[in-house]
């Protein structure tokens, strides 16, 4: 029997401890709505959309799980998906009162306010939220929480070790995420008190994933199929259609559950999602074939998932009207971005940081010029209506959260990287890592065959040699 070593245990230790403490913890009766302040229809519509915004997660790994090599599927599918289990875990110890509990300093909050969930299933609603119980809005919150680090996996696909990427999860959402949650989202952070408006997470979510994705294809350098510029044909673009689809339906609870009650403003959010994503998606292909390239799959489903990520930090702000110039401006921006990137050295793999994180920061910027207080009286109005000191408050909260980050993003690869190798061997990496990481294969794999002492590989199809 192979030996085993403590840093293999320690994920097995750190969980144990965490379930032997959770024995301590004492149970507190839920809170009971002697007032009558919960509304029904709210609770139900938020049930609701804190699912759809779970079914993102898998449709997250059927879209990235679709476009690498056939020897990388699974562990590209399984490292987004992991994310629900590590993060929910972290959630309810100490991620909930990182991002919602007692400020401290406008910067993060309190861990011990809801330490193991203390208080959360007992307590009066969220400030913000005053219609649903406060366990439900930390249900929904968690959801948002668990997809984000699942983005970054995109770029660092096909050659980081599956041990260093569960590392990383739990430090990005600690010391990444949280703070900029609070921030953002509490009405004590600092960049809430600055007038920053961010809906949905175009901040929160996909610039703080943007940047970690950058920090990540940095550190873990290029693949050796990108070194020797061999293209990978994806794997399987139905999974892509199918992750599209799940993406686009689940961010409708990703937008529209941020009015956080059954609404006109979620309606209004809704309407803004989908019209975003059309133009977005027809943005993408039309501009390929206006410049000689046929229409195709990949380039609709990624421009639908860019007018996504560009719509959510204004989809409770802008008017439906305008969601279609965001939609069709950050597809077109984010395809020249793609285009640059590739001929560059920087080995993406697949997009994120040009898709998300520059989706992310048009979408900031042009809720800064569209946002209006006729849609949304607690917003503002924007540069468009004359307001150019509010246009400036977004691009000072860009800033910040771009530099803020990347660093410690970038930092916090650097460390796992001194303590776990991060990038896997060469011959791994060859191997593929569905087979190298979890002695697993998709449908198809690839075979290595020694060719004057050096393996190269090649491809096997569906059957039985």
């Amino acid at each position: 029997m192979k030996k085993v070593t403590i840093k293999q245990m320690a994920p097995f230790l750190v969980l144990a401890a965490v379930a032997i403490a959770s024995i301590f913890i004492p149970s507190i009766s839920v809170f009971e709505d002697k007032k009558g302040v919960y509304n029904s229809a709210d609770i139900g519509w938020i049930l609701v959309a804190t699912a759809l915004v779970f079914l993102m997660t898998p449709g997250l790994a059927f879209f990235y799980g679709g476009m690498v090599h056939r020897k990388n599927v699974i562990s590209t599918m399984i490292k987004s998906v992991v994310a629900a289990g590590v993060v929910s875990i972290l959630w309810v110890v100490v991620g909930f009162s990182l991002c919602f509990g007692d400020t401290v300093g406008g910067v993060i909050g309190n861990p011990s306010t809801f330490l193991f969930f203390k208080g959360v299933m007992s307590g009066a609603p969220w400030s913000l939220a005053p219609t649903i119980p406060l366990g439900l809005f930390a249900l929904f919150q968690l959801m948002f929480a668990i997809i984000t680090p699942g983005l970054v996996v995109g770029a660092v696909a096909e050659r980081i070790r599956f041990t260093s990427y569960i590392l990383f999860i739990a430090l990005f959402s600690l010391l990444v995420y949280a703070p900029i949650a609070h921030w953002t989202w509490h009405p004590e952070g600092f960049l809430f008190k600055m007038g920053v408006l961010d809906f949905a997470g175009g901040t929160v979510v996909h610039i703080s994933a943007g940047c970690a994705a950058l920090a990540g294809a940095l550190v873990l350098k290029r693949r050796q199929s990108h070194i020797d510029n061999k293209e990978i044909p994806p794997a399987n673009i139905p999974y892509v259609l199918i992750g599209t689809g799940l993406l686009w339906f689940g961010w409708f609870g990703f937008n529209a559950g941020s009015a956080l009650a059954a609404n006109s403003l979620a309606v209004s959010a809704f309407a803004s999602t989908n019209t975003a994503a059309a133009a977005a998606g027809l943005s993408w292909m039309f501009f390929d074939a206006m410049r000689g390239k046929k229409p195709s799959v990949l380039g609709f489903c990624i421009g639908a998932v860019v007018g996504l990520v560009a719509i959510t930090p204004g989809a409770g702000f802008v008017a439906v009207p305008q969601s279609i110039f965001i939609g069709v401006l950050a597809a077109i921006i984010s395809n020249v971005a793609v285009y640059y990137k590739q001929k560059s050295s920087l080995d993406d793999t697949l997009d994120v940081f040009p898709c998300h994180g520059v989706g992310g920061i048009v979408g900031m910027l042009l809720t800064g010029i569209f946002a209006t207080k006729a849609v949304n009286t607690a917003g503002n109005d924007g540069l468009f209506y004359g307001n150019a000191a509010f246009f400036f408050t977004q691009v000072k909260a860009l800033g910040i959260v771009v530099a803020y980050s990347f660093a410690a993003s970038y930092a916090i690869f650097k460390f796992i990287n001194f303590i776990l190798p991060m990038r896997v061997t060469s011959e791994e990496e060859l191997l593929g890592l569905d087979a190298s990481q979890h002695n697993e294969k998709y449908m198809q794999g690839t075979l290595l065959v020694p060719t004057n002492g050096v393996l190269k590989e090649e491809i096997i199809e569906d059957k039985i040699k």
